[in-house]
């Protein structure tokens, strides 16, 4: 049975921070990028950000600088460090793996909710 389960998840005020946590064995050293999306209230899941088993990190615009994707092999986990937090990012939160070769099978958590109020 695959896993992907978030955490970290709540509500602060703007400017705040929140650190998120996708605990995902299997996924954080299998070669495919494990990634960030959000979902906001009646709005389409969108990409927030990625990490690639070569070090490279994406960010989506609006995140930059503001948001920090890590990894920790050896807990298997993937992290989303989030600062200046602004009302527009509530949103519920979703960690997405995949599987080798293709890295075109996703695999997706049950999400954690973002609340920032202004």
């Amino acid at each position: 049975q695959v896993h992907l389960v978030e955490s970290g998840g709540g509500s602060v005020q703007a400017g705040g921070s929140l650190r998120l946590s996708c605990t995902a064995p299997r996924f954080t050293s299998n070669g495919c990028a494990v990634s960030w999306y959000r979902q906001a209230a009646g709005k389409q899941r969108e990409w927030v950000s990625s990490i690639y088993t070569n070090g490279i990190l994406s960010y989506e615009d609006s995140v930059k600088g503001r948001f920090a994707i890590s990894k920790d092999k050896r807990k298997d986990t993937v992290y989303l460090q989030m600062n200046s937090l602004k009302p527009e990012d509530t949103a519920m939160y979703f960690c997405k793996g995949s599987r080798p070769p293709s890295c075109s099978s996703d695999y997706w958590g049950q999400g954690t909710q973002v609340t920032v109020s202004s």
